[in-house]
C-alpha cells in the first residue's frame, strides 16, 4: 500500500515513518510513502499557499489552485489514489475505517492548515476524515494518525500478524486486561487464570474482561458490538454487580 501526503510540511513526518513498525513496514515492502509539497505547486514567487477569506474573519483559508494542484499530482487514471482530506468536519476514524482504506491500493491523505481550506477543494477528495471531536493545529497530526491506524491493517506492517485482530475495538469491543513478569508486582499478582495454561480457559476470562471493561468504560460500544448470546448473558449479571 502507498501513501501520499499532501501537506505544507513533509518534514513533519520524518521521525514518524522512520521509525517503529513504520519503517519496517516499508523495509519490507508492504507500505510505502510519497509527499507532496503544497508550495511546489504555487505559482507566484513567494509560494503563497493561503489568503484571507472572502466575507471577512479570522485567519487564513487555504488557496484552491496550489491545493488542488498537488492533490491532483499524486495521480490519475489507473494511478489515482483514494483521496482523504482531513478535516475537524469529517467523519470520525474508527476500525471500520481503517481497515476499509488498509484495502486501497493507495491513499492521498490532504492535510488542511490554518482556518482550512477553500470550499471548493472538496470536489477533488473522495472522502473528509477527522480523528475526533476537537481541533489540532493541522493536518499532518491527523495524518500521523491515520497513516498508523491503517498501516497496521495491511499485512506484511506488523511483526506478528494476529496482533491487528486482537486489539481494542477489533470486534467492538476494549481489549482484555494484559500482564507480563513478574507474577506479582508490589501485592498486586498476576490473575492466576492466566498462570494455569488453560488455553480455554484463559480465552473465556479474557472474554469476560473484555465485557467488564467496555461496560465500565465504553458501555456505548456495546450497542454495535459483535455480541453473542453467551455475552448478553454475561453482561445482563455484570450489571447486577
Amino acid at each position: 500500500m502507498h501513501f501520499h501526503i499532501v501537506t505544507l510540511f513533509p518534514e513533519f513526518f520524518t521521525s514518524v515513518i522512520d521509525s517503529t513498525m513504520l519503517k519496517k513496514g516499508q523495509e519490507r515492502g508492504a507500505i510505502g510513502f510519497t509527499f507532496h509539497d503544497i508550495r511546489a505547486y504555487a505559482t507566484d514567487k513567494h509560494r503563497v499557499t493561503d489568503d484571507t477569506p472572502y466575507g471577512g474573519g479570522q485567519g487564513m483559508v487555504m488557496k484552491p489552485e496550489p491545493l488542488v494542484a498537488a492533490i491532483e499530482a499524486t495521480g490519475s487514471g489507473a494511478e489515482r489514489p483514494h483521496r482523504v482530506l482531513l478535516t475537524p468536519q469529517g467523519a470520525v476514524l474508527d476500525t471500520a475505517c481503517a481497515r476499509r482504506l488498509a484495502t486501497q491500493p493507495a491513499v492521498a491523505l490532504v492535510c488542511g492548515r490554518y482556518e482550512g481550506v477553500d470550499e471548493r477543494v472538496r470536489d477533488y477528495v473522495d472522502e473528509e476524515l477527522s480523528i475526533g471531536d476537537y481541533v489540532v493545529s493541522g493536518g499532518e497530526i491527523a495524518a500521523v494518525v491515520v497513516i498508523d491506524a491503517v498501516a497496521r491493517m495491511v499485512p506484511g506492517v506488523l511483526g506478528c500478524a494476529d496482533s491487528a485482530a486482537d486489539e481494542s475495538f477489533q470486534d467492538g469491543l476494549l481489549e482484555y486486561p494484559q500482564y507480563t513478569r513478574p507474577a506479582e508486582f508490589r501485592g498486586t499478582r498476576v490473575p492466576e487464570i492466566l498462570l494455569s495454561g488453560d488455553h480455554a480457559a484463559v480465552d473465556r476470562w479474557r472474554r469476560a474482561e473484555s465485557l467488564r471493561r467496555t461496560l465500565a468504560q465504553r458501555p456505548d460500544l456495546l450497542d454495535r458490538a459483535a455480541l453473542t448470546d453467551a455475552d448478553r448473558r454475561l453482561l445482563e449479571e455484570l450489571k447486577k454487580i
